[in-house]
């Protein structure tokens, strides 16, 4: 059913609206309120799909009940209902978030379209926001150890702030959801994650792919094309491995860090991006300074905020959850049930010695679902988990 609420103070314009509303789609739930401070109230202790709103009433008129929805429910879409002479006003509530407006007497094909335009919006936001549940829960942080509590505390103080952030650990231990964490919880979670792994790159294409390209730059460059960097404008981009980015394009990076400015490979024009910088890296990047592979001014660019993931081995405690959460995930994945691990399983997986990571943890727990019993036994762990 949608919900849909009615504010309007003439009552034969009202009933005519509740009348063409529900006899056009028995899944319209109509309500109606005959001012806007009445309306106001019923959508603060409702859930409305679309709320259609006179601009002209007594008490609140519909700018003021508006600008208080955008507020406090901001996903609600709003139709105004223009009378004669309001239509200066009925284009100035589309500037303050309107999803659009209808005048009065209403044409029956002009309501019914927008209705079933603003509820498809209305559809829209609902899945996007259930898609974005999804994905956040990919890149959940799992573990209550002393390591993995500290790099959660370290990330609910950073996040909010500006600051750049280099995240350094083995392979396999999770840099990329310590970069989700710190992207979701910014004020710039709803602008784009751009995510670069600089070693799948090749060292000819780096600075292509980062700050794009005019057409003729380069054989194969048949037109414009933007780069990384200008994706990520006003959201964050995440340089994963940088400690394999070639020098030449270091330099580029440096530049946009210092002057918020890109420059397109074969172009002459500067563009300016704003965007957070998130990098990670499994090498260490002293060493890297020290034998000249990697920029120290760089460096200390990126490194504002230092947060180390450490690996598995040194976060044994955390085991019986991620298998808890791996077992969930690929059971969900697959459309089985969920595989239940021994107590003595799981502790003989705590010994192992975990070189490859949580990464290693996940394939290994994935086997022994496919290939264990009903309940994943130590001899299962022995038969089916040996290195």
């Amino acid at each position: 059913m949608s919900k849909i609420l009615i504010i309007e103070d003439e009552a034969a314009i009202r009933r005519v609206l509740v009348k063409i509303l529900s006899e056009e789609n028995d899944t319209y739930q109509v309500d109606e309120a005959e001012d806007g401070a009445i309306g106001l109230e019923k959508i603060k202790n409702n859930d409305y799909d679309l709320v259609l709103c006179d601009i002209k009433m007594p008490k609140l008129d519909g700018v003021e009940v508006l600008e208080e929805v955008k507020k406090i429910k901001p996903e609600i879409p709003m139709v105004m209902i223009s009378g004669h002479g309001d239509m200066e006003t009925a284009i100035q509530t589309m500037r303050l978030g309107a999803f659009d407006y209808i005048s009065k007497p209403p044409d029956l094909n002009r309501l019914l379209n927008t209705v079933r335009n603003a509820l498809d919006k209305k559809q829209l936001v609902v899945e996007n926001k259930i898609l974005k549940k999804k994905v956040s829960k990919n890149y959940e942080m799992v573990g209550e150890s002393e390591a993995i509590s500290h790099i959660k505390l370290m990330i609910d103080k950073v996040a909010q702030t500006e600051a750049r952030v280099l995240i350094t650990g083995p392979n396999g231990t999770g840099k990329e959801l310590v970069a989700h964490q710190l992207h979701e919880k910014s004020e710039r979670a709803n602008f784009p994650l751009i995510e670069v792994n600089c070693a799948a790159i090749p060292s000819e294409l780096i600075e292509s792919e980062l700050f794009g390209h005019v057409k003729g730059a380069f054989t194969s460059a048949v037109k414009d094309r933007a780069g990384k960097f200008e994706a990520a404008d006003k959201g964050t981009i995440f340089l994963d491995e940088i400690g394999d980015m070639s020098l030449s394009a270091q330099a580029k990076v440096l530049r946009a860090l210092q002057e918020s400015m890109i420059t397109r490979v074969g172009a002459e024009k500067d563009i300016k991006v704003d965007v957070r910088v998130v990098a990670a890296t499994n090498k260490d990047l002293k060493t890297e300074i020290a034998e000249g592979r990697f920029r120290e001014d760089l460096y200390h660019r990126l490194a504002v905020i230092l947060i180390k993931v450490p690996p598995l081995n040194e976060r044994r405690d955390d085991i019986p959850a991620l298998i808890n959460h791996f077992t969930e995930k690929i059971a969900s994945e697959q459309g089985n049930a969920i595989k239940v691990f021994s107590a003595q399983a799981i502790k003989l997986l705590q010994e192992y010695d975990w070189t490859g990571n949580i990464r290693e943890l996940r394939n290994v727990v994935e086997r022994l679902i496919i290939l264990g019993g009903s309940e994943i036994s130590e001899n299962d762990v022995k038969m089916f988990a040996s290195k």
